[in-house]
């Protein structure tokens, strides 16, 4: 990790903050933080698993939660995980490390963990219960197992631009499943839970400041002109080479991101796993 850390610094020094990265416990884990807070009043020393950390804000966010815990973020993208790295040692974080490893193949031992977490993972991925099923194995009897995960087709936009209707279709069509938040009490049971130790909620995750309409445009265009989502929707026929349908859905987000009264909002589901 050594050398990760000094690469981090040379290659992200000022990135700008992005969508995922104005995320954190407290306005992406609410529902798991009062558990948490019980556990740590029993068990200062928590060990907390982030699968899908990505730049890590959430999980730096658990770590000074559980100052006395250790916190283990996990992702596929080494490239993320150099900046998840940069942003802990920003931070002055120390209970934390970062790793590369898969959802589906934790490199972790049986019960491991008093805590395993996951935000907009499964959404993502086919066969999502088999990673619920994975983070169950590396907790700990008695600990807890804690998913939030948006529920695309309760979006709801304004104004509702045409540009923006068309990337709420590429949207659905890149996720593995669209509507992940309700499903997660089914993918846990799929997992090998007993519906006795889970608790659903649902919350709502909304963007409508100047700041967070900036943010979230500016993110999403980037993805649109030149990032991941762009090379995955080309990947499964989704838009069209010469990129006249992603710089129309670029512009669209930038009319929204400059309207005062413009909003963004989806619900998510929410569960917690008593192991």
């Amino acid at each position: 990790m050594q050398n990760q850390n000094a690469s981090s610094k040379a290659t992200h020094p000022a990135a700008p903050p992005n969508l995922h990265e104005i995320r954190t416990a407290e306005n992406s884990a609410a529902y798991l933080l009062p558990t948490l807070q019980s556990l740590k009043e029993s068990n200062d020393r928590l060990k907390l698993l982030d699968v899908g950390s990505g730049s890590g804000t959430v999980s730096i966010s658990f770590a000074k939660f559980i100052p006395n815990g250790h916190v283990t973020g996990i992702d596929l993208n080494e490239k993320v995980l150099q900046r998840a790295q940069a942003n802990a040692e920003k931070a002055g974080i120390k209970n934390i490390k970062f790793q590369q490893g898969s959802t589906f193949k934790l490199p972790f031992p049986d019960e491991t963990f008093d805590v395993a977490h996951c935000h907009q993972v499964l959404i993502h991925v086919p066969n999502p219960w088999e990673g619920l099923r994975e983070m169950l194995r590396v907790t700990k009897k008695g600990g807890i197992v804690a998913a939030r995960e948006g529920d695309y087709e309760t979006e709801a936009v304004w104004p509702e631009l045409p540009g923006l209707q068309k990337f709420h279709k590429l949207m659905a069509g890149v996720m593995a499943t669209p509507t992940a938040g309700r499903q997660l009490v089914s993918w846990a049971l799929k997992a090998g839970a007993e519906r006795s130790q889970v608790a659903l909620s649902f919350s709502i995750q909304s963007y409508s400041t100047l700041r967070e309409r900036s943010i979230c445009s500016q993110t999403l265009c980037d993805q649109l002109r030149g990032g991941g989502l762009r090379e995955k929707a080309l990947k499964l026929g989704l838009a069209t080479e010469d990129g006249e349908d992603f710089e129309e859905m670029a512009k669209a987000w930038e009319e929204w991101a400059g309207s005062d009264n413009a909003s963004l909002a989806m619900m998510h589901g929410e569960i917690l796993i008593q192991k």
